[in-house]
This record gives C-alpha cells, structure tokens and sequence, in this order.
C-alpha cells in the first residue's frame, strides 16, 4: 500500500475577498476547484492510496455499473482517498474517488456499490460539465450585480442626505439580493441533480440486477444529519443533502425493485472485510486495531488487519510477529496474492529486501502481473545493487508503465537507467515522473535535456516531445 501526499489540496478554493459577499464566493470557490481537474489526477494534491487489492474490488464493484451506464470499460478509474470521513465524488467524467472512511465504515459490498452507482449518476448525467457552463455564467451575473450595486453606492456618495442613504441602500441591496438569488438557484440545481443521480445510480443497479438497499442504507443513514450543525456533520451528508421527499422516493424506488432482497455473494462480503481489515491495519493506530479486531477474533479478516498492526507496535518482535501471523495466512489460504504480497511489503519496511523477493514473485504470478507488485518486486531488486537485478528490475518497471501512469515506476526506472549510466534515458524518465506529479515546468527541463541525445522518432524522443510542447488548458 503506498500512499502520496502532495502539498496543492487547499489551493483549490483560494482566497475570495469579503465584499464579494457569501453566495459569489461560493460560486468562485467551485469554479477555483473544478478547474484544478485539468491535471492528471495523481497531481491533484489529494492523499490518494495505491494498493492493487482495493483497486482490484473497487474496478470488479464499479464494472458492471459503468457498463451499464453506457461509459465503457477502462475509461474510468476508481481512486482511493486517505481521508477518515464517508465521502465519494467526482469532479469530472474521468474519476470516482471514494474515501477510506467510506470503505471502512460501509458494512457490505451493496452498500459501496451503491455509492458508486450514485457517483455514475453524476458521471453520466454530465452533471459536473453542466455546473461548471452555469458557474461561468453565475460569475458573470454576481459580477453585473456588484458593478451595479458599487456605481449606486458612489451614486450615495456623490448625493448625500436621505436620498444618498436611499441610494446606497439599494446598491446594497443590489449586490446581496442577486448574489443571493444565483446561490438559491444553483442549489436547486444541485438538488435535482442528486435526485437524478439517485434514479439514475437505481437504474444502473437494477440493470445489473443489484439491489439498492445499500443506496438507501446509505442515504437514511446521512438524513439523520440533517439537522445538526455543519461541523458535526459527514462530508457525505454536507455534499449530499438528503431533503425528505427525496428520500421517500428513493425508499420507493427501491423497495418496489424485483432486486431488493439480493444479498451480497459470501466470496464479495469476504473480500469487502478484508480490504477493511486491512485499511484499518496500515491506518489506524495499533491500539485502535487491537480494539477493533480483538485476539478472541479468529476470522480471516481479524487476523489479516493484526498481522499488520503487530509490525507497527514495532521492534524486532514485532516484526518477527507480524511475519509469523502472516505466514499463518498464507498456510490458509496459499493462492491468495495479497497475503504474499503482505509479506514482502512487511519484510521490505524491515529493511530486508532479498528476503521480500521470493513472496513478491509468489505476489505477482498469482495477481495476474499487477503493474503496482511488478513495482513492488522492482523494487526489491534494485535494492540488491547487481547487475542482474537491476536488469530484471527494468524489464518490470516497463511492463508496468505500460498498464499503469505510476510516476513511482518511472523514477525506479530513471534510477536504473542511471546506474546503467544511460543517462539520456534515466533523464526521460525523470521527466514522465515530475509530468504525472503535475509539474510541467520540471518535466520540460529534463525533457529537453534528455531530448537532444534520443534517437528522434524512437518511443522515449517522442513521449519527451509531447512534455516538450505540452501546454496547460486554460
């Protein structure tokens, strides 16, 4: 599991000056975010997640809803977000980010799914495109609205006496009240939305013959939060607002579906516990664990998310420890990727790379060459120092560009190729690496350094040429 934080989150909303006054903010406040999107999503400041084992049941979970939401297989990627509270969203027609705290807290698969559904909704419905056309045109009208209310208000100024205060109080008026109505309409237009989103998300599960009782789980769950203050409440229930005739209609819906009562398979519910236990391992303290997951608890799950709360008690017992716990795994269930890939990933962090070799390759065979365990193992290998090693690394860490934009791998690979001093190369790595972490300027100046010593027309010139002549949307 790897996780990358990067510092541009809290740009996105900027600075908005006060006399723009609430509504306005808000509206530039969306329109600051939605335009930070442009950028590959690795860049995107969030502290996003990588970890083939949840990707894998997340992309197997929101499959068959994309398919039938007519978007296609591939097109979209579900990202994983470290952040405690429910939440998931989009911001474009590309990406479904859900929070860990949503995937620790949801108690069934059908309860994600129907998050996801719900997400697909948005995705398909042109939801955030159609925000950001009526965002562009909002900016305009509070801006007519403040220049308007500004030349009243020097028209006061100018006049004095009650008829200047008259003057001045409509030009107030005037930049409150049309800030004020855009804001009404822009959150009747976001509450249709998530009604549409809500029939569009049961459509979809229907269609995969799925229940959306998780849907409803969900929502009702949220509308309990209605009446508490903002801060107490879930980012879910803050950017969902669940008002009563909404839910009642989605409590109709899907009650009256021919797919209410379908449960989740016993295979699905496993694997769901399993990538919980396993959140709660690498993320939450080791106390909070050993609370959550008790020794009296002998089921898989239980005994997974121990085994790697024990390696972060720390100390050479707890490393001994939490090997041990995840052998005894592995002795259960020989043919599961992750418990191998467990062990390697624990062995590594213990600065024991040679040992970590053998169940990463043992990890990738049965994980049907995941390009995140080709890393993984490459790693490894490149901490052996040989030539052999550091060989082999290469081949992986270039399938693994091929399936996956993982700037991780491409700086793995630009070591390699320096170590094999092929410099021009290590130097066209560098750049795809800082291109995907969103910083172009970086990437261009090792694209043209790398550039003047690449065979023109050959893969690497041309994947240089392109950072090259990139030029950011506006």
């Amino acid at each position: 599991m790897r996780i990358k934080v990067t510092n541009l989150a809290g740009a996105a909303w900027g600075v908005v000056r006060p006399a723009v006054g609430l509504a306005a903010a808000f509206v530039m406040a969306v329109a600051a975010f939605t335009a930070t999107w442009t950028a590959p999503a690795s860049a995107q400041g969030l502290p996003l997640i990588r970890d083939t084992e949840i990707e894998n049941l997340l992309n197997e979970y929101a499959r068959p809803i994309f398919r039938a939401a007519g978007l296609g297989a591939g097109r979209i990627s579900m990202r994983i977000v470290r952040n405690d509270a429910f939440n998931a969203f989009v911001v474009d027609g590309r990406n479904v980010f859900v929070h860990t705290g949503a995937l620790m807290q949801s108690e069934t698969p059908n309860q994600i799914i129907g998050v996801i559904a719900h997400e697909t909704g948005h995705i398909a419905g042109g939801h955030m495109a159609a925000l950001r056309a009526r965002i562009a045109r909002d900016q305009t009208k509070i801006l007519l609205a403040q220049v308007l209310g500004v030349l009243l208000i020097g028209g006061a100024a100018a006049t004095g006496g009650d008829t200047g205060r008259d003057i001045g109080g409509a030009g107030q008026a005037v930049m409150q009240g049309g800030s004020e109505l855009i804001m009404r309409s822009l959150l009747a237009e976001r509450r249709s939305q998530e009604s549409a989103a809500d029939q569009a998300g049961l459509k979809y599960l229907n269609a995969t013959e799925q229940s959306g009782l998780g849907m409803l789980e969900t929502f009702e769950r949220f509308a309990q939060q209605e009446y508490i203050s903002d801060a107490q409440k879930d980012a879910f229930a803050r950017s969902h607002p669940v008002a009563t005739d909404r839910l009642a209609r989605l409590r109709q819906l899907v009650q009256s579906s021919p797919n209410y009562s379908k449960k989740d398979s016993a295979d699905l519910a496993l694997r769901h516990d399993l990538m919980r236990a396993k959140l709660s391992g690498y993320l939450e303290n080791p106390r909070v664990v050993f609370n959550r997951y008790p020794e009296r608890d002998k089921s898989l799950p239980a005994r997974y998310a121990r085994a790697v709360a024990r390696y972060f008690q720390g100390g050479p017992q707890g490393v001994e420890r939490a090997v041990n716990d995840v052998e005894d795994l592995i002795r259960e269930r020989p043919d599961y990727a992750y418990f191998w890939e467990l062990k390697g990933d624990l062995l590594m962090r213990a600065g024991r790379a040679a040992q970590a070799i053998e169940p990463l390759r043992r990890s990738l065979k049965l994980a049907d060459n995941a390009p995140l365990i080709q890393v993984e193992l490459a790693t490894a290998l490149q901490s052996m120092g040989d030539e052999r090693s550091i060989k082999e690394s290469i081949e992986l860490l270039r399938k693994a560009v091929i399936n996956d934009e993982n700037p991780r791998a491409h700086r793995l690979l630009a070591t390699a190729y320096y170590k094999q001093d092929r410099l021009p190369l290590a130097d066209a790595e560098t750049a795809q690496a800082y291109f995907l972490e969103g910083n172009v300027k970086q990437a261009q100046i090792f694209a043209k350094r790398a550039q003047t010593k690449l065979k023109q027309g050959s893969p690497e010139w041309l994947r240089n040429d392109d950072i090259i002549n990139y030029k950011p949307e506006t």
